[in-house]
């Protein structure tokens, strides 16, 4: 190459500058409680008291990420020791943008203290925080750094019929009434709870479908409490009232329990909530029980490890709907996802995935952010749909006062 070639090429293909490197500076975990105006319950338990985990990254470079762990109550509390006494000092100083080595370091050095559970739910949050960074680093929501947005918006189902303590006559009443103004508020779908027992939970289910009519569809969640045999006596109920699927019935450790419901019902059977990371998401799917994925991001490992497990179930042709739970940033951190879930298995009217919305009252979802999300009243005016937030990362940002008014 001649001399004027050489200096031309130079000239015209300047060396990229060197970016400057950020550092994660601190991680703080914001644990708010307060108490509800009325007792609710599922077939584990009735609490009065709600709770969220919101996770604060700072960097050195003034961009602040956050997240959210799954887990109420005192489990919280836990987390929170995990995600400022163990995880914070591993990732102190590295780049937050380096998100999938930052997963891998923190995983690495606590797989040998629980590849599930909290040690899990607390990397999510710190995980999602570093999403919302790179997001607001880049200048883009975090569905154009995922791969683009599918949809620009997404269904919403109303999930609510919490159990109380009342007779079966009386909740039974409740039950029909509550996913009556469900569907009457614009919800494109509803979802129950149970855990009474196998024959007072038909009764539920058939108050539910009394409720919304015959062509609405109605999830059923029994939270994991039914023995195989108790979950066919109610699963052939479902089958005949139509029910859209059976969610967690029966312990998520009961691999075969799923399998011979799956191959016995003709409700579709959804799971997952309780399961973490790939590895245990590929036993999962492998085991050939569920019709229905329900990943639930703020537990599995973050971002990070929820787009694997995506993979991994459209690789199995399992269609996914996010389990959601928590305040606005897990409601935000899901509408991204869902934006940047592609269809399965594509084509021009294909089953949306929706995006999963507890209608009972929480302040931590509506009132968290400096600007609301508004998820029931764009319900109301957009025909069952929310839209993507399209600012960067996540999309929003929590109020700092209101962090603080209800921090534990």
């Amino acid at each position: 190459m001649t001399r004027r070639l050489k200096a031309a090429t130079a000239e015209a293909s300047p060396e990229p500058a060197e970016r400057t490197r950020m550092k994660i500076a601190r991680i703080t975990s914001h644990v708010l409680q307060y108490d509800m105006p009325e007792e609710l319950g599922y077939s584990q338990q009735f609490y009065r008291k709600r709770t969220a985990h919101i996770v604060e990254v700072e960097t050195d470079a003034g961009i602040t990420g956050w997240g959210e762990c799954f887990g109420p109550g005192t489990v919280a509390l836990a987390n929170r020791a995990i995600v400022e006494q163990v995880i914070q000092p591993i990732v102190l100083g590295m780049d937050p943008l380096d998100c999938d080595v930052i997963w891998h370091r923190v995983y690495n050095l606590l797989r040998d203290h629980g590849q599930k559970g909290m040690p899990l739910q607390a990397l999510s949050g710190v995980d999602i925080a570093l999403w919302d960074i790179a997001g607001k680093a880049a200048g883009l929501p975090i569905h154009k750094l995922i791969g683009g947005a599918h949809r620009e918006s997404v269904p919403v189902y109303g999930y609510g019929m919490m159990l109380r303590r009342e007779d079966a006559a009386s909740l039974a009443a409740r039950f029909a009434d509550e996913a009556a103004a469900i569907k009457a508020n614009g919800f494109v779908a509803t979802k129950m709870k149970v855990g009474l027992g196998p024959r007072q939970d038909v009764a539920l289910a058939e108050a539910v479908r009394r409720g919304v009519g015959d062509d609405f569809d109605f999830m059923v969640d029994a939270n994991h409490c039914y023995t195989a045999a108790d979950a066919f006596h109610v699963g052939y109920a479902l089958d005949e009232l139509g029910a859209h699927w059976f969610e967690e019935p029966v312990a998520p450790e009961d691999l075969d329990g799923y399998a011979a419901l799956r191959a016995g019902l003709k409700v579709n059977i959804a799971g997952g909530e309780a399961e973490f990371s790939r590895w245990g998401w590929r036993s999962l799917l492998e085991s050939g029980g569920l019709d229905i994925a329900q990943p639930e991001v703020c537990s599995l490992g973050g971002i990070s490890e929820y787009l694997r497990v995506l993979a991994l179930c459209h690789a199995h042709f399992t269609p996914v709907v996010n389990h959601v739970w928590g305040s606005a940033i897990a409601v935000a951190t899901n509408l991204q996802l869902l934006a940047a879930m592609p269809p399965l298995p594509g084509g021009l009217n294909p089953r949306e995935p929706m995006l999963e919305f507890d209608t009972t009252e929480n302040r931590f979802r509506d009132d968290l952010l400096t600007k609301p999300l508004d998820i029931q009243g764009q319900v109301e005016r957009n025909g069952g749909r929310a839209a993507i937030p399209d600012g960067p990362g996540l999309g929003v940002e929590p109020d700092r006062d209101f962090l603080r008014h209800y921090a534990v």
